[in-house]
């Protein structure tokens, strides 16, 4: 019986998968959280940017579309916040695709593992059988019964 589980490689292979899938999600995390951050700024720009109301034209026009403006960035920040959901989603999706294909190697390994057992169990029976049945003899050939 071949004692070497040859799917050793595959396995370490699939595991440095499973891996850079994790650094993965947890750069698209981070992605988020700044996003999120980008976007509360934002947030409080717009909101503390009050449109004027007393002033010349040019200054009242101005004030607007300077706070159209804050607000486009505002739009723009949760944009970004949800296109890097999205990409969180998918790069969970690919961690989850690779625990599946690491876990189906595992689980051959400890399959083998366990045959392995089963046969060294078997081999140990035998010569235990054999060593009984080769005293008995002996004791018999002897007369000692």
């Amino acid at each position: 019986m071949n004692r070497l589980f040859r799917l050793g490689p595959v396995l370490r292979a699939r595991k440095a998968q499973e891996d850079a899938a994790k650094g993965a999600v947890i750069q698209s995390r981070a992605e988020i959280r700044e996003a999120e951050a980008l976007a509360r700024r934002r947030h409080l720009d717009l909101v503390g940017s009050e449109a004027p109301n007393e002033g010349t034209a040019q200054a009242i026009v101005a004030g607007l579309v300077a706070r159209q403006s804050l607000a486009a960035g505002l739009i723009s920040a949760r944009r970004m916040v949800d296109d890097a959901e999205e990409v969180n989603r998918e790069r969970m999706a690919a961690l989850a695709d690779a625990a599946k294909r690491r876990r189906a190697v595992e689980m051959m390994a400890e399959r083998h593992a366990a045959t392995v057992r089963a046969h060294d169990l078997r081999v140990d029976q035998a010569n235990l059988d054999e060593l009984a049945v080769t005293t008995k003899a002996r004791n018999a050939a002897r007369g000692l019964a």
